[in-house]
């Protein structure tokens, strides 16, 4: 049974950063494609970065410069480096994980249904 564990999420003022980690256990591959999630009150949920086995990763246009996606095959964990945390990035932060071809769709709207394994979320607040 595949589990994921996110942790790291908590309150901070505008320009701090955090650190979300998410780790994984029985994914029957190590040939994956990870990402980090989010959903605020109200709204959709949507994608925040992916990763593929071979390190290659990509970012909405909101978070670029200021968030870091990495992961480490050897630990089977996940990361997100949130730096210069803005009001706007309140919400619950989810991690996924599934097989690579799943990093290769283009289309973030089914990119994201793509994705068939998820954690329960860690809450990141951001006050101004």
């Amino acid at each position: 049974q595949v589990r994921l564990v996110e942790s790291g999420g908590g309150s901070v003022q505008a320009g701090g950063s955090l650190r979300l980690s998410c780790e994984i256990s029985g994914y029957g591959s190590s040939n994956y494609c990870m990402g980090w999630f989010r959903q605020a009150p109200g709204k959709e949920r949507e994608e925040v970065a992916v990763i593929g086995s071979d390190g290659g990763s990509s970012y909405v246009d909101s978070v670029k410069g200021r968030f870091t996606i990495s992961r480490d095959n050897a630990k089977n964990t996940l990361y997100l480096q949130m730096n210069d945390l803005q009001p706007e990035d309140t919400a619950m932060y989810y991690c996924a994980v599934d097989s690579m071809w799943v990093c290769m769709t283009t289309d973030l709207a089914l990119r994201i249904m793509r994705f068939g394994h998820w954690g329960q979320g860690t809450q990141v607040t951001v006050s101004s």
